[in-house]
């Protein structure tokens, strides 16, 4: 409903939205939609490429690649160039609804408060369904647009709302939790550490035909960040070499291969985890209004992370 860009044909991403806590229920919605239009068109693509030989060809390629994101378009702009000058009813309908044929790419964003938490059983119930459908996540470990607050993605000893003293539980291992399910494509990302790892996951999760979530690191400025939000993407990176945040991309595809669906493209830790801890006002305020608590909080938060690290390298080496 609120386009924002096109390119030379007058194409380009449009944006839709809910309240955020239906936020998968309703990206769903417009996926169903999608799917019923298309299913529609298809079917008449087919009735058309049985009765007119002149077109049999062109049909035949947009059949053949009705679900590739990647090819689909090219094959739709043949098809309705060869449609323009029919004067049939299925000719003419396919020419109305141009714009419906080719697959769109649909992706459905939001925060951590509510893929981990708030919206996490429509998150759950959309992806369980196994249809094309990609998430992508933005995870800033806290719900940052109304506040503050702390979310379920929010780390053990971060100062946050409804957690002054900081956290005192794990953070949530979403992606982990949905590796359980077996046919969802699943990648943690972060730019500022590995923007090549983050375009291939993107890639991926886009061409894989199923459901697909990318979690992806976003400091924000309810981190306290030394330097600012100018350095988050210094940040980032900072976060995956101490261990803090880690890079993997799960690929059903690869099972079906024979092979492991689980890379780890993190390295091993090589930096100070209490040294990025320190960089930002979240934790080092700790230290400072509850010292008693703050030392046993952040030996559990590296901890917990190197624990982390140590189950996806046997997941990565089976």
């Amino acid at each position: 409903s609120t386009p924002y860009t096109v390119n030379a044909k007058g194409q380009g991403p449009a944006w839709d939205n809910s309240l955020f806590e239906d936020n998968a229920e309703f990206g769903y919605g417009m996926l169903l939609a999608q799917n019923a239009i298309r299913t529609r068109l298809k079917k008449e693509v087919e009735e058309l490429a049985e009765k007119d030989a002149s077109v049999k060809d062109v049909a035949q390629e947009w059949l053949d690649t009705f679900g590739v994101g990647a090819t689909n378009g090219a094959a739709t702009d043949k098809l309705v160039a060869a449609l323009a000058d029919k004067t049939d009813d299925l000719s003419k309908d396919l020419v109305k609804n141009k714009d419906c044929l080719a697959k769109k790419s649909q992706w459905i964003f939001g925060g951590d408060g509510w893929a981990y938490d708030i919206g996490f059983g429509g998150v759950d119930q959309v992806i369980a369904q196994n249809r094309d459908v990609n998430i992508l996540v933005v995870d800033t470990e806290v719900y940052s647009n109304t506040g503050g607050q702390s979310s379920k993605a929010t780390p053990i000893g971060a100062v946050a709302q409804f957690a002054a003293s900081g956290r005192k539980f794990n953070k949530k291992d979403l992606g982990r939790l949905l590796m359980t399910y077996g046919h969802i494509y699943i990648a943690q990302v972060a730019l500022g550490a590995d923007p090549n790892q983050l375009i291939k996951a993107i890639k991926e999760a886009e061409a894989y035909n199923g459901p697909s979530i990318i979690i992806a690191y976003a400091p924000c400025i309810n981190h306290g960040i030394k330097g600012g939000m100018g350095n988050a993407q210094h940040e980032m990176k900072r976060a995956v070499d101490c261990g803090y945040w880690h890079l993997y991309r799960y690929n059903p595809l690869l099972k079906e291969e024979g092979k492991n669906p689980f890379i780890l493209d993190s390295k091993e830790p090589q930096q100070s985890f209490r040294e990025y801890l320190m960089g930002e006002t979240r934790y080092a305020a700790l230290t400072r209004t509850f010292p008693d608590i703050a030392e046993e909080l952040f030996a559990k938060a590296e901890e917990f992370a190197k624990k982390k690290y140590e189950t996806y390298k046997e997941l990565a080496d089976k």
